[in-house]
């Protein structure tokens, strides 16, 4: 029994060192964009709207504070039934820089965002796209870096920012900062970098740049139109279609706080969980990875403690000390909340439950809800 414990926790350690050691050296390459882009670079900032009178003002006049470049602001009106319109009709009238476009209906098939991104993209004017959510807020230098870093490289044709993840309850506190524990203890940036495969292929939806005549070689959002999870779906189609794309720290570009409250949590990440970790082949593996490495130690460490069993309580305790170092070093990073990596255990039940939850769901034919509009099955 004894040999039998001290395996388990051999493996516990083993899963828990390998989001801490990946983790270290994506640190070294997910970095903040700093030097200029070429004078006359020019960006179209386009906004998807959908009953955004709470965010969208503030949205359109942090993007027309960006510096750097020749700019647009484009918001497209998703058929909103509150002031979203209004709002931005105000902000246009003073600032010549700023357009507003009326969604046409949403045709059978499409996603809500992908088809307003896919008709922001076919009216915006300059020939680089940023898309950003509503609830995201540039800094003045945010488009400017994404340009310089999605120009440094000619096969790059879609480059995304990860901005800084605002948390305020409990739930998001809990859950949000999961993203940055799953982007830069999982994915080998360097592999990413270096293969055009599609499965490397990584974004957040929030905050994405593309080349505006690649964008359009790919087929712009039509290729994803029943997606709910642009921030997979779009860097794999641009990587299926022979570009590259690539991803980079927004920590000090731009910050959203993407949901509120456990709702909004839970029905944001279920919505497209299984267009990401939630298929029937990949969330056996990752609840082994993150139940292994991030909980099971919890469970060895007071139960060895308690037989006396001295090798597992060590390698329980290593494999604790190293998942506490990896989330301490992501909350300096990225400026989470300390309260995320005292808890973090909490955190990843949610986030296996969530993905659990929504894969049974999809099993069993239930479709997702999200603004107001039900979709009865995603797809890439």
């Amino acid at each position: 029994m004894t040999g039998l414990m001290e395996g388990i926790a051999a493996m516990a350690l083993a899963l828990a060192l390998l989001p801490l050691l990946l983790g270290l050296w994506n640190l070294l390459l997910f970095r903040t964009p700093k030097d200029a882009p070429p004078p006359g670079t020019a960006v179209s900032i386009l906004i998807p709207a959908r009953n955004e009178e709470s965010n969208i003002g503030d949205a359109v006049r942090a993007a027309l504070s960006s510096t750097g470049l020749e700019l647009e602001v484009v918001v497209l009106d998703d058929h909103s039934t509150d002031r979203t319109g209004m709002i931005v009709r105000d902000i246009a009238a003073s600032d010549r820089r700023v357009r507003l476009e009326q969604a046409p209906p949403l045709p059978p098939g499409w996603s809500g965002k992908q088809h307003a991104c896919d008709v922001l993209g076919l009216r915006a004017r300059h020939p680089i796209l940023l898309y950003q959510d509503a609830d995201v807020r540039l800094r003045p230098g945010a488009a400017a870096a994404g340009a310089t870093f999605l120009l440094r490289r000619s096969d790059l044709g879609l480059v995304s920012g990860f901005p800084q993840e605002l948390t305020e309850t409990m739930a998001e506190r809990l859950v949000v900062p999961q993203i940055h524990v799953l982007l830069l203890g999982y994915l080998p940036m360097a592999f990413m970098r270096l293969f055009r495969s599609a499965g490397f292929g990584a974004g957040c939806g929030q905050f994405m740049m593309a080349r505006a005549d690649a964008y359009r070689q790919v087929g712009g959002h039509a290729v994803i139109r029943g997606s709910l999870h642009d921030g997979v779906t779009l860097p794999r189609a641009f990587r299926r279609a022979g570009f590259m794309t690539d991803i980079f720290d927004a920590t000090r570009l731009a910050h959203c706080r993407m949901y509120r409250g456990w709702d909004d949590v839970w029905n944001g990440f279920s919505k497209n969980a299984t267009e990401g970790m939630a298929t029937p082949v990949a969330l056996p593996v990752w609840t082994v990875l993150l139940a292994g490495g991030h909980l099971l130690p919890w469970l060895l460490a007071p139960a060895a403690a308690f037989t006396g069993d001295v090798t597992t309580l060590a390698y329980a305790a290593g494999a604790i000390a190293s998942v506490l170092t990896y989330r301490c070093l992501l909350a300096w990073r990225f400026r989470q909340d300390w309260q995320s990596v005292l808890l973090h255990p909490a955190g990843v039940v949610l986030m296996l439950a969530i993905q659990w939850s929504a894969l049974l769901n999809h099993r069993k034919g239930r479709p997702a809800v999200w603004r107001g509009r039900t979709y009865s099955g995603a797809q890439s």
